[in-house]
């Protein structure tokens, strides 16, 4: 089931979110968050009107998704990027794809021109969802990232939502 968050979710969002910081490239963040940093976050997110959905199976949260301000100036007012997590054990179950087709949904339903996907290149089960979700690749940036001791690069991809006017 997809729902938008509650704040009662904050401890399974630092579950899942500490879980690709200590353990992927999916975050180039290095430390764990705790259960308030992961609070503070989801009312901020609620106070700019920014969308965050989880889903639950059998009254758990395993994934979450949320976009937000791509750069902070006037002329990308139309563009979000997207963020999305589901905890590895449920991995391969859809979650990801029903997530990010709600949340696709939700920025059409927006107004939103397009979203952004910044992804570690290495990252295949990722860039497989946004492919198969028709996001196009638009650049990589190379060694722009450091974690686990190695350079890291970024694959961008975009998904135009509504037609050129």
């Amino acid at each position: 089931m997809i729902r938008h968050v509650e704040l009662k979710d904050a401890e399974a969002i630092q579950t899942i979110y500490n879980d690709a910081v200590l353990n992927t490239t999916a975050i180039y963040a290095n430390d764990p968050v705790t259960v308030a940093n992961r609070e503070q976050w989801i009312k901020e997110k609620l106070a700019a009107n920014w969308p965050l959905f989880v889903f639950e199976l059998e009254g758990q949260v395993v994934g979450y998704a949320t976009y937000g301000v791509f750069r902070d100036y006037p002329g990308y007012i139309h563009t979000v990027e997207h963020s999305i997590y589901v905890n590895p054990q449920f991995s391969g179950r859809k979650i990801a794809t029903l997530l990010m087709t709600t949340l696709i949904a939700e920025a059409r339903q927006q107004g939103y021109h397009t979203m952004i996907a910044g992804i570690d290149s290495s990252n295949e089960a990722s860039i497989y969802l946004h492919k198969k979700l028709e996001f196009e690749f638009s650049g990589r940036l190379k060694a722009v990232g450091y974690k686990f001791n190695r350079w890291l690069d970024v694959d961008f991809y975009q998904l135009i939502l509504q037609e050129n006017e």
